[in-house]
């Protein structure tokens, strides 16, 4: 089967994204698309976490929930969070009410204000395990990269959970560290054009 199919204005797209409402704009606008803002970053890696087990459509229709929930993803804010605030989020029909990961976004703030200051920001770190611009295209559908592996394996180590690879993957792929939008997808060019230009956050200056 094909990796693409003729979108409404007849240009080719990724198949997927026409199998679901909601998908069509989030893959012209968002997914595969580069992102250095440390907040949005965290927020896709929560995200993902909760995903696990689902589908993403099931996360994409309560995405503004979850963002209310969870002060659009805040590490610094989400980092105070008490048992309190885990006990009321189990609660919020809003939202998945999965309480271990609930509290994996609370335990991962913390990780990630520790990276930001250990690496100068979230985007610094997790930058160092993207795919180079001009990268080919993948040649099958995959679940899983040795730089996922590796970014999963580093993320374990440092405290983070709901992070395997293959969750990290799927981050890796929506905030363009990857960009698998199929190779004769009208999209792909215009985000190898910007991930071509991209201006990433200086990495601390700290010596190991």
């Amino acid at each position: 089967m094909s990796t693409t199919i003729a979108g409404p204005d007849g240009r080719l797209r990724c198949r997927w994204c026409m199998a679901a409402p909601e998908f069509f704009a989030y893959h012209e606008s968002e997914w595969g698309f580069p992102v250095v803002d440390d907040h949005r970053l965290f927020e896709k890696l929560c995200l993902e976490g909760f995903q696990s087990g689902l589908s993403w459509r099931t996360i994409l229709v309560k995405r503004e929930n979850f963002r209310a929930a969870f002060l659009n993803f805040d590490f610094d804010r989400i980092a105070a969070f008490t048992e309190a605030d885990v006990e009321r989020l189990v609660q919020d029909q809003g939202i998945i009410r999965h309480r271990g990961k609930i509290a994996s976004v609370v335990n991962n703030a913390r990780r990630a204000q520790e990276l930001a200051r250990q690496e100068g920001s979230l985007a610094a770190y997790l930058w160092r395990f993207a795919e180079p611009p001009g990268s080919p295209a993948t040649a099958e559908i995959v679940s899983t990269s040795p730089a996922s592996i590796a970014l999963s394996k580093d993320l374990k180590k440092r405290g983070w959970s709901f992070v395997g690879p293959t969750t990290v993957y799927a981050f890796m792929q929506a905030m363009g560290l990857v960009n698998d939008h199929a190779q004769d997808c009208v999209i792909r060019a215009e985000v190898e054009t910007i991930k071509a230009t991209l201006r990433l956050p200086p990495a601390s200056l700290r010596t190991p």
